[in-house]
């Protein structure tokens, strides 16, 4: 029950929306250790080719995707606060299992430790390679379960605490966490598992979550009965009258079945799958692709320096939360009409991406500034498409629709990764040419050639389901 009845609006809102920021700057530091460290550090020891690996993070990817289709139900059933605790302290027990795989390893294959392991020689080496995948497969599916229920919550608690309006904004906000997390990750995990063994990195990374955990009990409670949130800022939290109206305590959820005849389900979830692969590929493929092209391995200070630069770039996405916001202000558009101008300028700026291979050849900086700027563009369109779900579903439906979102995006992230790791291994293999490109470099301009056209694609399907603005009546 709230206690606040200051006359002055309280921001209580704004300190759950930086909550939802650390858990997410957490979940993409634990997804991102295993990319930082395998070409460099974990592939060596276990032999791995770019075809284990891009077979492990699609295994991720999918299960993220299954996980994603069943946590938002679950958020929706059981309230975000027990929510979230299941799902972190599912993905940071995940993360830190990665660090024991080396030791489950040799002792499933009868071998004294990690020496014998990197010494192997001949066909032992596949049988290595093969095992010790199987195990980070198995930590992988435990991480990618806890991670499923991110965003479902993370949405569900932003429409909880801010008017519909006003949600991309604090979306943009949590969500830059994930390129927060990947901006820390590349200054420190490479140097912890250089300086440390590739294990803590692992441990250490994966325990930030535990320390989140404890913060989150005595933080949350729901806006209506928080002390630290007057009557003023609950007024402006429910100021939509649709969204007063769903507070009926009686109100049945929709089906899940029922959710497969929405054009806006088609819509969000079609429109996820053509785009999500993108960011899903530079996150788990740019500190690799430094390494193939430029020889540049992951704790060099240069190839540190690139990620970094890479991330700090994406950060503009910020604004991209904001701009729905300044169009409705300047213009008087809908919410949702808005929002889809603000999308369609995002769709221009990852067609950049065609001349990040070529411009390549002079500097390695062109594509990594090229790649930041499409980053940019892709967490501004992703915070906008999850508001799109929050704004055309009634409340108690939003975690379902945001895990259906989330599953789209994991499908997307197998297939790309999956059929990278392959076409990479191809490429060098067959010396395959591809627009004046030889060898791995040019499975990657493949690869960019499609990131480039990708949201363009996915905001004509958007706008072909759902032209204007229509809520879903359960």
């Amino acid at each position: 029950m709230q206690n606040n009845t200051s006359g002055k609006m309280t921001n209580y809102r704004w300190l759950i929306c930086g909550m939802l920021f650390l858990a997410t700057t957490i979940n993409y530091m634990d997804r991102q250790v295993l990319s930082l460290t395998w070409k460099d550090f974990i592939a060596p020891e276990f032999h791995w080719t770019d075809a284990d690996y891009g077979r492990i993070a699609a295994i991720f990817s999918i299960v993220y995707a299954i996980g994603n289709l069943f946590s938002g139900r679950f958020m929706d059933w059981i309230g975000t606060k027990k929510g979230y605790l299941w799902a972190i302290g599912i993905w940071s027990l995940g993360a830190c299992m990665h660090a024991f795989c080396g030791v489950a390893t040799a002792e499933w294959l009868g071998l004294g430790g990690k020496e014998d392991l990197i010494n192997a020689v001949g066909t032992s080496t596949a049988v290595i390679a093969s095992v010790s995948a199987w195990f980070f497969i198995v930590c992988r599916i435990v991480l990618g379960l806890g991670e499923s229920g991110n965003f479902p919550c993370a949405i569900k608690v932003t429409a909880e605490y801010f008017p519909k309006k006003d949600r991309a904004f604090p979306t943009s906000i949590f969500n830059s966490g994930s390129t927060i997390g990947a901006l820390i990750a590349p200054v420190c995990i490479p140097l912890i598992a250089k300086y440390y063994g590739w294990e803590m990195a692992f441990i250490i990374i994966g325990a930030l979550g535990f320390i989140w955990l404890g913060l989150w009990v005595f933080i949350y409670k729901k806006p209506e009965e928080c002390k630290h949130v007057n009557k003023e800022e609950l007024a402006y939290i429910q100021q939509d009258e649709e969204i007063i109206e769903e507070e009926k305590p009686n109100e049945k959820p929709i089906p899940f079945a029922k959710f497969l005849s929405f054009p806006q389900t088609w819509g969000i979830f079609l429109a996820k799958f053509i785009t999500d692969g993108v960011w899903w590929f530079f996150l788990f493929w740019t500190p690799a692709y430094i390494s193939d092209v430029y020889g540049l391995k992951s704790d060099n200070p240069t190839a540190m320096m690139l990620i970094f630069v890479l991330y700090a770039i994406t950060m503009l996405s910020i604004y991209g939360g904001k701009l729905p916001t300044i169009i409705v202000e300047k213009t008087g558009l809908h919410p949702y009409d808005a929002r889809l101008k603000a999308m369609f300028i995002f769709t221009l700026f990852p067609l950049l991406t065609l001349f990040a291979q070529p411009l390549g050849a002079y500097s390695y900086w062109f594509p990594i500034i090229l790649i930041g700027l499409a980053g940019a563009a892709h967490q501004s369109w992703s915070a906008n498409l999850f508001s799109v779900g929050s704004d055309l579903f009634p409340k108690n439906a939003i975690g379902t629709m945001t895990g259906i979102n989330g599953m789209a995006g994991g499908i997307s992230s197998f297939l790309i990764n999956w059929i990278s790791g392959y076409l990479f291994d191809y490429a060098d293999k067959t010396q395959m040419q591809f627009l004046g490109f030889q060898g791995k470099p040019a499975g990657y301009f493949i690869i960019f050639c499609y990131c480039a056209v990708a949201y363009l694609l996915g905001w004509l399907i958007l706008k072909a389901f759902v032209p204007k603005y229509k809520a879903v009546q359960a």
